[in-house]
């Protein structure tokens, strides 16, 4: 998981005492808040089919682009770009358009989108978006990726191929960017991309 500082400074409020000292959040500390604040962004995420209903509620989409932005505050100057960035990563939840297109279209495959998952090696400088079609079907995305930051990974397209159960379409690559993994614990990652779009991914 992320790293976590030994301690972190937060502004004081003086009082009266004369034993008063300026506090200081610990370890243990930020890991309860990290708790709550996840908690928080699942329970507002937990009915909103991916992102599909988020779409027509600007209500909903800021206050969880507000309760990420919470946890990226939490994650801010930790290192996310390490081995447990490698991991297959379902999705939760995104604002990115063109994932939600094709999951609110799967039915054109007479189907309904399954699983949604990042498969990340960075070892290996490899992503592969996956968006599954029960029970055949499958859109796959090849990239290669370079980490950047301790926080951002740029990335570039190499291959894409719409699969069937006995056919294959395949797509030319088509660009390149980068995300930041703003939060990373043992089973969340949250990131941030190029485009502005976020999303809440989970092993």
């Amino acid at each position: 998981m992320a790293t976590c500082l030994p301690f972190r400074a937060i502004p004081f409020k003086p009082n009266t005492s004369s034993s008063s000292r300026p506090a200081k959040i610990t370890c243990s500390s930020v890991t309860a808040q990290s708790r709550l604040a996840k908690q928080d962004l699942l329970a507002l995420i937990a009915d909103q089919d991916r992102g599909l209903k988020t779409q027509a509620d600007p209500t909903k989409r800021a206050s969880i682009i507000k309760a990420i932005d919470a946890l990226a505050d939490l994650g801010n100057g930790t290192v996310t770009t390490g081995s447990d960035l490698s991991a297959t990563w379902r999705l939760l939840w995104t604002t990115e358009k063109e994932q939600l297109f094709i999951i609110q279209n799967a039915s054109v495959f007479g189907t309904r989108a399954g699983d949604v998952l990042q498969v990340i090696d960075v070892d290996r400088k490899v992503l592969n978006n996956v968006i599954t079609f029960p029970p055949d079907g499958v859109f796959f995305v090849r990239s290669t990726i370079e980490v950047a930051s301790p926080q951002r990974v740029n990335f570039r397209f190499t291959s894409a191929v719409l699969r069937g159960k006995s056919w294959e379409f395949p797509l030319p690559p088509f660009g390149q960017g980068w995300f930041e993994s703003v939060y990373l614990d043992d089973d969340i990652r949250v990131a941030k991309d190029i485009k502005g779009d976020y999303l809440v991914n989970w092993l």
